[in-house]
């Protein structure tokens, strides 16, 4: 989980390492994170629909506000991380994937919360 292992783990990088580290690992992530948000979704509303039972529909959507979540909250952070040369990074970088992480957590907090919203789906 990134947010309780990678990211701890990359803040004890120097600058250059840490900002070296984040960029092909953001990439990977980005690259898994958006197909399971989509999947997770669509499986959501199947089992709202077949069911209609209203917690699927929960789950779904804290799964697919993830998108927005990141495209509005995040994207700005990205944008100056992805941007930032390894080789002599801006001053601001460490604060920059910093602040990354804990608005990552945000998004592990949705998926959290759909994961538990599911699980109490199932039981109903």
């Amino acid at each position: 989980m990134v947010s309780v292992a990678e990211q701890p783990a990359r803040l004890t990088l120097d600058t250059p390492a840490l900002l070296t580290e984040w960029k092909p690992s953001y990439n990977r992530g980005a690259a898994m994170q958006a197909p399971l948000a989509l999947i997770g979704f669509l499986l959501g509303l199947l089992a709202w629909w077949q069911t209609g039972n209203w917690p699927w529909l929960l789950g779904a959507a804290l799964l697919v506000a993830n998108w927005p979540y990141t495209l509005i909250v995040i994207m700005p952070t990205n944008r100056k991380l992805q941007e930032a040369d390894p080789t002599n990074p801006p001053r601001e970088t460490r604060s920059l994937v910093e602040t990354w992480g804990a608005l990552h957590a945000g998004r592990t907090a949705l998926g959290t919360a759909a994961t538990l919203i599911y699980l109490w789906a199932s039981m109903g």
